[in-house]
């Protein structure tokens, strides 16, 4: 196949001198989100972000046990700080990438009314909610009980999900009529994509603060460094807040 120059030129300006992998970690509650943007990304630069998705809290237990992620974008801002405190990440990479919103959902479209009321009736068998150990929508769900005195009374009607994506999974196939999940799960194109909704205001629970940082062995990768760099340009930012969450 021949080129001309000039299209020789524009073929070399646009896709990078060596194309790399980045193994990436990232919070179950940012799988769509993040799908895009590994798309556009790779798409953009020619690197390919390599896509694990899981509980923040699993994943520390991974990493400093050798796992090879080499970028993580957390559903917290104190793992990523205890990981680069303990060696795990470089010093300085840290930043947040999103802050993350809580929603009360079922997948019928009455069952959840938009004040949340559905709580204090009762009229429900089981309430879906993530691991709070290891999933911070799962405490940022039971600081939002707390706050309305309602964990006494829900709490054996829980159903907990190992991480949020899991936690969804149960209310949208009826295992739960509903549970605390993230906004960005049910949210598409900025509108809600089914069932019935409270948006919990962010007042009722501490701040989730997402935080992205580079691991250790992502040091000298330039996949990771181009991911993390592409995470705070503005393409990055209208995906992420297109699915619900907040930005600095």
């Amino acid at each position: 196949m021949k080129f001309t120059l000039p299209a020789l030129f524009a073929l070399l300006v646009s896709t990078p001198l060596v194309a790399a992998e980045v193994q990436v970690a990232v919070a179950a509650n940012f799988s769509a989100p993040m799908q895009q943007i590994a798309a556009e990304f790779e798409k953009e630069t020619g690197h390919k972000a390599v896509l694990s998705y899981g509980a923040t809290g699993k994943f520390y237990a991974q990493i400093i046990n050798g796992a090879p992620f080499a970028v993580f974008l957390a559903a917290d801002d104190t793992t990523p700080e205890r990981l680069e405190k303990e060696g795990h990440a470089v010093a300085g990479s840290r930043f947040t990438y999103a802050l993350g919103r809580l929603a009360l959902w079922s997948s019928s479209p009455t069952l959840v009314d938009p004040a949340g009321e559905i709580l204090r009736s009762g009229q429900f068998n089981k309430l879906a909610i993530a691991n709070p150990k290891t999933a911070p929508y799962g405490t940022a769900a039971i600081e939002t009980l707390n706050k309305l005195k309602l964990l006494p009374a829900t709490q054996p009607k829980f159903v907990q999900g190992e991480n949020i994506a899991q936690t969804y999974q149960f209310v949208a196939t009826g295992n739960a009529e509903l549970g605390f999940v993230a906004v960005s799960q049910i949210r598409k194109d900025g509108k809600l994509s089914g069932g019935s909704a409270w948006i919990v205001p962010a007042e009722f629970h501490e701040p989730i603060q997402q935080d992205a940082v580079l691991l250790k062995a992502g040091a000298g990768n330039p996949a990771a460094a181009a991911l993390l760099d592409w995470l705070r340009g503005n393409k990055a930012r209208t995906i992420i807040r297109a699915f619900g969450y907040d930005l600095r």
